[in-house]
Formats: structure tokens, C-alpha cells, sequence
């Protein structure tokens, strides 16, 4: 299959699925799960609540499209049970652009209902994107908890590399929304929820930044996720090589992800195949 590829390929054809190659490969690593967690309340199938998390997680993706962050309260009404009453809300990253929001949300959509399945409240976290939904009202509700946390292997001892990334920590403690700091070799950047004041914003990140020197030390990366903000920093060179604290959630992230990815792969691989064998008459 693949000899009778190469001999009718074009070199349009052949860079074609380069490029689709580089954009499954970029799809899957922006898309890997850093972090989940379900409820233990389950709901039934075809129940008022499925109703209204079906309506959510679809409304989600399309207004993705549109803004980077949204928050939703369905079925808070008088006429609705309050067993079906879902809220709700999701963030991309803040240095996406429309489209890659877009796709990250698809995503966390795709792999919430393998994380979550039947669960009346779900939060996932993915590299570019997070979404939540619940049966009660969290919006707006201050937390600081500690959701997950990723340290490096490697270390640095160099009194230079603690005062730049202390430069960029104090930095990031300031962030209002989305914010990227650097100072030399180091970089970093924040975001909170969209659903919190700047005080309480503040309040986060302080915990956060505090999070990051007590658990992580001296690693050379790291990233504290806590429930209404992170901060995460490295030394050029290092973002990648961040390992997961938890022996579980990165890699059944990975596996969703890359399961994701294939599909979509095997799809795109379907197309190329009926382009070139057209190209080949």
C-alpha cells in the first residue's frame, strides 16, 4: 500500500501530507489531559440532566468558535427540576487563536465523556483548554485547592536560575486573565478563570506561586494547577520534560489523546488515498 503511495505521489501530494502529519502531530500534544475529575454522582441515561449536559458540551464547541471564555446556567428555572440544572463553564488558553480554542474544546468534549462517563459534575484540564460542569453552582466561588502539580526531573542549583525565575513569579502574580513572563533563560505564564474579580485572581496565584516553590523546589519546570488558576514556569529548553506527579492522569491523557489523534489520522490517511489515486489517472 504504501510502495504503490510513493510511486503515484506528486510533490503536491507529498507535501500535502507533510503538513497534515505536522498538524496531527501538534493536534495531539496540545490536546494531551493534564488533569480530570468526575463526581461520584452518577445520572441516568436519557434523564432531563443528560438533556441539559448534551445541550452544554454542544454549545461549548460552537461558541468556541466565537470567545475563549463562556459561562452557562441551564435549566435554573422554576419549571426545571433541580436535579437537572447543570452549570457550567470552559476557557481556552489564553495565547490560542480561535480556531486552535476551538479544537482544544472538541477535544476535551471527545475525552470527558471516556474520563466522566454519567458523572453530574466533571472538570478536565487540558494543555490548551479546561472545562467544567456541575449540578451546583460554583461559579464565581473562590477555590484554591490543589488540583494537580507537574515538576520537572531535572534540577538547577545556580543561585542565577532561582533569582530569574522568583523575577518571573513575582511577575505572574500580577496577571489579570492570561499573562506570560520571562527574565533570561527562564519563562512562565498564568491565567485565572474568567469567573473571578482581580482581587480573588490575586488571591490564587499567590497560593499558586507559593505552591510552586514549596512542592517542586528546584525543578527546572513545573506547573501547579489549582482550582481557579495555575502558573507554570521553565528554563529555555525544558517545557517539554515536565513528568507528570501523578502515576496515572498524564498518561491515560496521552492514551486518549493519541487515540484521538489516529482516528483523525486513518481519516486524513482515507482522503490522501482516494488524491492520489486520482492523481495517479
Amino acid at each position: 500500500m504504501f510502495g504503490s503511495l510513493q510511486s503515484h505521489s506528486t510533490p503536491k501530494t507529498i507535501f500535502f501530507l507533510l503538513l497534515s502529519l505536522r498538524f496531527f502531530s501538534h493536534l495531539v500534544g496540545a490536546n494531551i489531559l493534564i488533569y480530570g475529575g468526575c463526581s461520584q454522582d452518577k445520572y441516568a441515561r436519557n434523564t432531563p440532566f443528560e438533556g441539559n449536559l448534551n445541550s452544554f458540551l454542544s454549545s461549548v464547541v460552537s461558541s468556541s468558535s466565537q470567545v475563549s471564555y463562556n459561562t452557562y446556567a441551564i435549566g435554573n428555572g422554576s419549571t426545571t427540576p433541580p436535579e437537572a440544572t447543570l452549570f457550567g463553564l470552559y476557557q481556552c488558553r489564553g495565547d490560542l487563536q480561535m480556531a486552535d480554542c476551538t479544537r482544544c474544546m472538541q477535544s476535551a468534549v471527545n475525552q470527558i465523556r471516556w474520563v466522566c462517563p454519567y458523572s453530574n459534575g466533571a472538570a478536565l484540564q487540558l494543555e490548551g483548554c479546561y472545562m467544567r460542569y456541575d449540578h451546583n453552582n460554583f461559579l464565581g466561588v473562590p477555590d484554591t485547592s490543589l488540583k494537580f502539580k507537574k515538576c520537572s526531573n531535572s534540577v538547577n542549583k545556580d543561585v542565577e536560575f532561582f533569582k530569574r525565575r522568583d523575577d518571573v513569579l513575582d511577575d505572574l502574580e500580577s496577571a489579570i486573565g492570561f499573562k506570560v513572563s520571562s527574565s533570561g533563560l527562564v519563562q512562565g505564564f498564568a491565567q485565572c478563570l474568567g469567573d473571578l474579580s482581580e482581587t480573588d485572581c490575586s488571591s490564587c496565584l499567590a497560593v499558586a506561586v507559593g505552591e510552586l516553590k514549596s512542592l517542586c523546589g528546584s525543578a527546572e519546570a513545573a506547573g501547579v494547577f489549582l482550582g481557579q488558576c495555575y502558573a507554570r514556569y521553565w528554563a529555555s529548553g525544558y517545557y517539554a520534560e515536565l513528568s507528570p506527579d501523578s502515576p496515572h492522569g498524564d498518561d491515560m491523557g496521552r492514551t486518549i489523546a493519541i487515540i484521538v489523534g489516529v482516528l483523525g489520522g486513518l481519516a486524513l490517511l482515507v482522503v490522501l488515498l482516494s488524491i492520489c489515486r486520482k492523481s495517479s489517472h
